[in-house]
């Protein structure tokens, strides 16, 4: 274990003399324990949490170095002297970044359970049941086991729901037709309108190309739903990006080739300008005492809150298309496991009440992201890698979920304080979940038999993520969030959450929580006062 002594931390909003303690290195956590105060105080930073490491130049108090975790939090130590930190920047570069997943977090974490244990919380999220509560499978979609060995898609789930009219056929020559073998698939079912979301990659068509089987399969899943004669086609990406694949031999569908589709791009921007676009939103969280048009200025030219508009946008669209026309749709982007995700993620949030509560968003999140494979372990930069395939698509998911939260405050079960802690656990690497880009890579891990899931560990938690104010699960149906420009709002308690020199506006759920734990029957006087409910779905 490492360990620096006379370390200085530094709050960069106060002016208060930085604290001065000691600085240790462990297999997985920098640690900073404060020497200076009376009270002991510590700061854990898990080593998978650090983004980037900057040794700057040496001061006349010492060698400065810059830390930026994933989670938001930046830490900036003075440390005495240059050789140690050096050191220290060379150790957290290298502990951050593992070459190998079995070097990650996850497979030393032990809370001490046995393997019976283990199993049953693996058991805990279960895909299967999720499609069972949707009425699956019935007389229009099953469940197929065609891609039980990873043939069809290695990238896709070992199940799959697919129209009961596509034969073996129709899917592996659909496959063949689509980036990476990812045929269109069933996402969300909805029994009211019969109406479902599908998801897969984009055509190899090219500028002419057609495919007999592929043009079939979109017509098995129109004809699954009996209540429309035409199903919608929605492409994430921007009209140009789309065209430009094109010219790479991939492209969108033609609507000459495909009967009785609506073709519809929705605009969403790639993994690269997401993630420029993050860095600008940073630089201005950073910024040490700016003025206010200075402030909305660099907010404005991150441009984040205009890709957080256009994922709600999309997932609007989808969600208004399933009640309001009955049909279904098709949704996909370039390979289907960014855009997409967050889309078919959104809309299913706003179509069913279920998603809105703690189980069922973790079941979500097992069923889009993990089982349909998210590159989690590229996206997050688990490993040393490209950083070019780093970018932050799910944080942007998350963030969508506390905008709809923001607008419908009585409509979710669990807190943003919910969201920040599964955020948290994708970029720890302390459980299995989130390790690997798909559901093959997980099994050759063996992760279930060497690692814990998340799940039940957020499960023991629930009543610290529970919302006083949620009103059940018959309260509100669909949502039909109104994504005007005036309605979105920078995440302060995501971005800005470590900075303890900022004094952001308290939310109104954590006011209404911590009245509940002072409350000794657990009751919230404050909930009978009818104009702070009045005030709160406003």
């Amino acid at each position: 274990m490492t360990q620096v002594e006379q370390v200085k931390l530094l709050d960069r909003y106060t002016n208060k003399k930085p604290a001065v303690g000691t600085l240790y290195l462990t297999a997985t956590h920098l640690i900073y324990v404060e020497t200076s105060s009376d009270v002991r105080k510590e700061t854990w930073i898990l080593h998978h949490h650090i983004a980037s490491v900057e040794k700057l130049a040496l001061t006349t108090a010492g060698c400065p170095l810059l830390i930026h975790c994933k989670n938001f939090r930046v830490a900036h130590f003075i440390i005495p002297r240059e050789r140690d930190c050096q050191d220290v920047s060379t150790s957290l570069l290298r502990l951050s970044q593992p070459a190998k997943a079995e070097e990650l977090y996850a497979f030393l974490y032990n809370p001490q359970q046995n393997e019976e244990a283990r199993g049953m919380g693996w058991g805990k999220v279960q895909v299967k049941e999720d499609f069972r509560r949707m009425g699956l499978p019935n007389d229009f979609w099953e469940m197929t086991d065609l891609n039980k060995n990873y043939a069809i898609c290695s990238t896709y789930p070992s199940e799959l729901v697919v129209p009961k009219t596509a034969n073996k056929s129709t899917i592996v020559g659909s496959s063949k037709f689509r980036s990476r073998g990812r045929i269109p698939v069933l996402s969300y079912f909805h029994k009211d309108s019969h109406a479902a979301i599908c998801r897969c990659s984009q055509p190899l068509s090219g500028f002419s190309a057609r495919c007999v089987e592929d043009e079939h399969m979109l017509q098995a899943i129109s004809k699954a739903n009996p209540d429309s004669t035409f199903m919608y086609v929605v492409d994430t990406r921007p009209k140009l990006n789309a065209m430009a694949n094109r010219a790479a031999g991939k492209g969108y569908e033609n609507e000459d080739h495909y009967s009785n589709i609506r073709f519809q791009f929705v605009g969403i921007e790639n993994i690269h300008v997401m993630r420029s676009s993050l860095q600008k939103l940073l630089e201005v969280c950073e910024m040490k005492s700016p003025t206010m048009s200075d402030y909305l200025t660099g907010l404005e030219n991150s441009g984040w809150l205009r890709h957080i508009k256009a994922v709600m946008d999309a997932g609007v669209f989808l969600a208004k298309a399933v009640t309001e026309e009955k049909a279904s749709v098709l949704v996909h982007c370039s390979d289907g496991w960014d855009r997409t995700a967050q889309v078919c993620s959104l809309a299913s949030i706003l179509l069913d009440p279920h998603y809105r509560t703690i189980k069922g968003l973790m079941v979500l999140i097992e069923k889009e992201w993990i089982s349909m494979g998210h590159k989690f372990t590229q996206r997050c930069g688990h490993l040393e890698g490209d950083p070019k395939e780093v970018s932050p698509v799910f944080t942007q998911f998350i963030e969508c979920l506390w905008q709809l939260m923001e607008l419908f405050p009585c409509a979710f079960e669990f807190t943003e304080r919910y969201l920040i802690e599964i955020h948290d656990h994708v970029y720890s690497c302390q459980f299995g979940n989130f390790i690997g880009n798909c559901e093959r890579e997980r099994q050759e891990l063996k992760l279930q038999e060497r690692t814990y899931s998340v799940w039940p560990f957020l499960l023991e938690k629930t009543p610290q993520y529970t919302n006083p104010i949620y009103k059940g699960l018959k309260a509100f149906g669909v949502l039909r969030p109104n994504t005007l420009p005036f309605n979105f709002k920078f995440w302060c308690a995501m971005y800005n959450r470590f900075d303890k020199g900022m004094h952001p506006k308290q939310s109104i759920l954590d006011y209404l929580l911590t009245l509940k734990r002072q409350d000794g029957e657990g009751q919230v006087s404050a909930l009978e006062d009818v104009s702070m409910l009045n005030a709160v779905e406003l």
